[in-house]
């Protein structure tokens, strides 16, 4: 018998104009938790899902037990025992929590052509309670926050009896709280037995769960270490090619007048018309960035949705330089100096199907040096993109022309941040700007957040990363229940009160 469950051996997989593969072999023992780490573009995300059957590789096998076998789609894996979450969801939004997850294994009995739900219910039940991981099984996908589509992600995998769990960044979208608590599933999951390869950028989740961890750059296998023998510093080298600065060099802050001004802002739920934003009041000051922090699902989606203009406020007022924006479009609202990050970079921040030149002209394209009476100027909008992707590392296997879709989720992020950033407005709200990146692409993001911040802009975060909001901002206000409960100085604020305020247990407002 093998000591491994599953071996990936001598993996290549080319796509059009990029090898993603090259000659990878990983090998996943019984029991473990296998950490794979990579920049965004390094081929993680590729090679389990060559694994899950997503794609076929040109070169190389797959072994599970030391018997080669062939995966040519995702059935053959489950067939297999291996399970996925996926980075992107794959959830279908009109559906409840419990149909996406008895989707494809429905229960056998029917009456009169209507499934029985009621044992998948009672197992769904089971599982979501014995692991913690709390989720409405009668919720509808498209009403629940990020967190709980992860949380139905897993209970997918865990109700197919699944041996082989490949989670791909997990906690990307989980709040520290949730992480802790992913962790010590994924921790019981092992005990029991479950071989889990868990693709990550986030060296401290690595050093408190995995066993080992193949590195991977550029597509290429830079090796694999043991974890508990391994520093962060040596991990993120190996993973990026050379020392990266872990923590950031912050220069004093010099606040000058109010950019933002949200005053006695009120919104309500589309879903069942509470207030999920109740009467906040604040103002973010030209030179600083103001934080946002708070478990996700207490308002701060909805309050960036009512400043950008993608949700309508009930009441209250939003003044960007002293005019009052409250009422106006997208459109106007960027052509009057505000930036936006936006927390879901699917959904609203690219085009997919749209090639990466178009999709960073996006907010420009009507502008007198990229159209004339409404035709584009082609050549303009491709000088231009280069322009920004080189100025900004965005990497991809086209260039300019390469569709959006196709690119990593790092790179995607990198695009929009180019985009929005040379816009050279005077407010970025940026929400969740590193999540699910790398340590190379969150160093560079975080530096670009104090590079607009040192030029005089105004920097709305909005972030459920502590470390993050402990780290990056000069102020921090703290969202509970739809209000600001508190106002704290990172400087004299650990994590374990950001965290009591988060919770709700302690306000100073």
């Amino acid at each position: 018998m093998s000591d491994y469950i599953i071996e990936m051996l001598h993996i290549t997989k080319e796509f059009p104009g990029i090898v993603a593969n090259d000659d990878i072999t990983l090998q996943l023992k019984k029991g473990e938790i296998h950490a794979l780490l990579g920049e965004n573009g390094a081929g993680k995300s590729t090679l389990m899902s060559v694994l899950f059957g997503l794609y076929q590789p040109e070169k190389g096998e797959i072994r599970k037990n030391g018997e080669v076998v062939h995966i040519t789609n995702p059935n053959d894996a489950n067939a297999l025992g291996i399970g996925m979450v996926h980075q992107h969801f794959k959830l279908v939004e009109v559906f409840s929590v419990l149909d996406n997850i008895i989707l494809g294994v429905e229960p056998a009995s029917k009456r009169l052509g209507f499934l029985q739900k009621t044992e998948a219910r009672k197992k769904v039940v089971e599982l979501s309670e014995r692991y913690g991981l709390k989720v409405d099984p009668d919720a509808m996908v498209e009403d629940i926050t990020v967190g709980m589509q992860q949380r139905t992600e897993i209970l997918k995998m865990l109700y197919r009896d699944n041996e082989v769990l490949i989670f791909d960044e997990p906690t990307a979208v989980l709040t520290p709280q949730e992480i802790d608590e992913l962790m010590k599933i994924m921790k019981e999951l092992s005990k029991e037995g479950k071989s889990i390869l868990f693709i990550t950028h986030k060296l401290d989740e690595i050093k408190a769960v995995a066993d080992r961890c193949t590195v991977l750059r550029k597509g290429r296998f830079i090796g694999t270490v043991d974890v508990a023998s391994t520093s962060k510093e040596e991990l993120s080298e190996m993973m990026v090619g050379r020392k990266v600065q872990l923590v950031m060099d912050k220069k004093p802050m010099q606040s000058g007048e109010s950019v933002l001004s949200v005053q006695n802002l009120t919104v309500k739920s589309k879903r069942h018309g509470k207030p999920v934003v109740n009467d906040v009041s604040f103002n973010v000051r030209r030179g600083e960035i103001c934080c946002i922090a708070g478990i996700d699902g207490n308002g701060q989606s909805e309050l960036v949705y009512a400043l950008t203009g993608l949700m309508k406020p009930e009441s209250g007022h939003i003044f960007l330089n002293n005019k009052d924006i409250t009422r106006l479009s997208v459109r106007q609202r960027n052509e009057s100096g505000l930036s936006h990050i936006p927390e879901d970079r699917h959904k609203h921040g690219l085009v997919l199907d749209y090639s990466l030149e178009n999709n960073l002209v996006l907010k420009r394209y009507f502008h007198k040096e990229f159209s004339n009476h409404g035709f584009l100027k082609f050549k303009e909008i491709r000088q231009y993109a280069n322009g920004l992707i080189e100025r900004f590392d965005v990497r991809s296997g086209q260039g300019p022309i390469t569709m959006a879709r196709s690119m990593s989720g790092g790179n995607q992020q990198k695009a929009i941040i180019a985009r929005e950033v040379d816009l050279g407005n005077d407010l970025l709200i940026a929400v969740q700007p590193t999540r699910g990146l790398d340590v190379g692409a969150i160093e560079y993001i975080r530096k670009e957040l104090l590079a607009q911040r040192d030029a005089g802009k105004a920097v709305l975060l909005v972030s459920l990363e502590l470390d993050e909001v402990l780290e990056v901002p000069d102020r921090i206000l703290v969202m509970f229940e739809g209000a600001i409960v508190g106002e704290l100085d990172p400087q004299h604020t650990s994590a374990q009160e950001l965290g009591l305020y988060m919770a709700g247990a302690q306000r100073n407002v």
